[in-house]
């Protein structure tokens, strides 16, 4: 399996392949952490883990460098706010950043770069272009690159800057208007600010700088890919080409792969919209977090999604059914034959579960169509679950082999999707304990705070005490432990396969 890929430099959908036959190399922009992500972060974050998953189960090894932004405008806006010292203000940040990407089930990659431990590689990409006549010193001390003297510039936002003002400058870090303008490579400490002092002279890094010289020093001076948000296309990124390539004249990233916005309620998520959501307030209210990496995966990754409760809760439901299917699965006895007895096997089936593992992995490559992919799969538990039916009443006869395809291709699901194998509860937990801390408890649903307080071991000893009780005849108390399970958190169901449960 090849995956094909649009490329937002090319305006086309190309093979992503490593550049050197083994290994592709692939960076994504990390957060700047000056605040708690918020779900339209982590949608990227998100699809950037589904590429790299599938291209790992496509038999490509991937170097992945993403970049911690521990220092620029705003993080030393709000550190100077707050009277602390920027490593002290991005620390607590940076660690509540991991903690929800595990709880998403994203992992790590390779490499992971803090911008303020490579002072001494930004500057020396300054003095380079230095050296080429594109990068100037001003009065106050500041470093500006000359765009002028990049006449590609403009080529992956597809903008027309043939009116470019020489000379006109912009320090601040992000801007949204479409005149390209000089912009910050290393700017001057201003009273009180934090500061390095360097061969170029006391300061500070430009933001655009900082991804430039994280990339080229872990990935080299040409790598595979570069992923974001499409937010960053322009300026960050066509920052970066410009100065990575004006450096090293080379081709800075030979694909760029830039994730939609989403939309909360069909508007713009703003504070003052009210509709605005870190991770943290998602799992406060009681939504888990598989089911909302699911949604925000739900919708392939150059489609604007809009994120909804009830679609939230419609996904939630879904996975629901899948790991229920999972549970029957593992659950069910499916006998192999007397001795010297041929078992018959449901070839139909078998078949059809061949043909949702290749259209899976069709829709995969297909521009990583993850709406298409998860189809495949849903399509094939609902003609699974009748088959299972049938077997149940002795209408038709499934082998373990039909089991053991059928697992393997929820396995194969799970590689990428990162749905099923996840310990929600523990997130819970960990979400329950920030709450506390962050003096939170009052927002948090009283089922969701009742189900804290029972592990998985006391929910066993509970439905085995509830068998016991049951099979004594003491119907009152197995109806007793059933209500308190319920309240809890906890739903059993009785079947003739035997007790299943889950938490609500």
């Amino acid at each position: 399996m090849t995956i094909h890929l649009f490329n937002t430099l090319s305006g086309r959908i190309e093979p992503l392949v490593p550049m050197d036959g083994a290994t592709l190399r692939m960076y994504a922009c990390g957060p700047t952490v000056y605040d708690y992500g918020h779900i339209g972060n982590f949608r990227t974050f998100l699809h950037v883990d589904v590429l790299r998953r599938a291209l790992e189960l496509s038999g490509t090894p991937v170097r992945h460098v993403m970049n911690i932004t521990d220092v620029d405008d705003k993080i030393i806006r709000n550190a100077t706010a707050a009277g602390l010292h920027i490593a002290d203000y991005t620390r607590r940040f940076e660690e509540a950043f991991f903690e929800d990407l595990e709880a998403l089930s994203v992992e790590r990659p390779t490499v992971v770069p803090r911008a303020t431990e490579h002072i001494p590689e930004m500057v020396h990409l300054v003095e380079r272009l230095a050296e080429e006549k594109l990068a100037y010193q001003t009065e106050d001390g500041s470093w500006y690159f000359r765009i002028a003297g990049f006449p590609e510039y403009g080529r992956l936002s597809k903008k027309d800057f043939a009116g470019i003002n020489s000379g006109a400058r912009v320090d601040v870090d992000e801007y949204d208007k479409d005149s390209a303008r000089d912009f910050a490579l290393w700017k001057a400490p201003k009273p009180g600010e934090h500061r390095w002092d360097s061969a170029i002279g006391a300061g500070r890094p430009g933001w655009h700088l900082e991804c430039s010289a994280m990339a080229i020093k872990y990935l080299g001076d040409s790598f595979d890919l570069h992923a974001g948000g499409e937010d960053l296309m322009f300026p960050h990124h066509e920052n970066e080409i410009a100065q990575s390539e004006c450096a090293t004249h080379q081709t800075f990233a030979r694909h760029w792969f830039h994730v939609r916005f989403l939309l909360v309620e069909g508007r713009k998520m703003s504070k003052s919209e009210g509709n605005f959501y870190t991770l943290r307030d998602l799992l406060l209210k009681g939504y888990k977090a598989s089911a909302i990496r699911s949604l925000l995966i739900s919708v392939p990754y150059g489609q604007q999604l809009n994120f909804t409760f009830e679609g939230l809760a419609a996904e939630t439901a879904a996975l629901e059914r899948l790991r229920t299917f999972q549970r029957r699965l593992l659950e069910a006895s499916f006998e192999t034959g007397a001795p010297g007895a041929s078992m018959l096997t449901d070839q139909e089936l078998l078949e059809q579960t061949a043909r949702a593992r290749q259209a899976f992995d069709a829709a995969l490559a297909n521009d990583l169509n993850t709406a298409e992919a998860k189809a495949a799969i849903f399509d094939l538990v609902r003609a699974a679950n009748i088959a299972l039916d049938q077997r149940a009443v002795g209408l038709r006869v499934l082998s373990p082999e039909n089991r053991d395809a059928l697992l393997a291709v929820l396995a194969r699901f799970d590689r990428v999707f990162a749905v099923l194998s996840t310990d929600d509860v523990a997130v819970t937990d960990a979400a329950l304990d920030w709450a506390e801390c962050a003096g939170r408890l009052d927002e948090v649903p009283a089922e969701l705070l009742a189900q804290r307080a029972l592990s998985d071991i006391q929910i066993e000893a509970l439905i085995e005490e509830r068998k016991t009780a049951r099979h004594n005849r003491n119907f009152a108390r197995g109806d007793a432990i059933r209500d308190e399970l319920l309240h809890k958190g906890v739903v059993i169901e009785d079947s003739k396969e035997g007790v299943r449960w889950r938490r609500r």
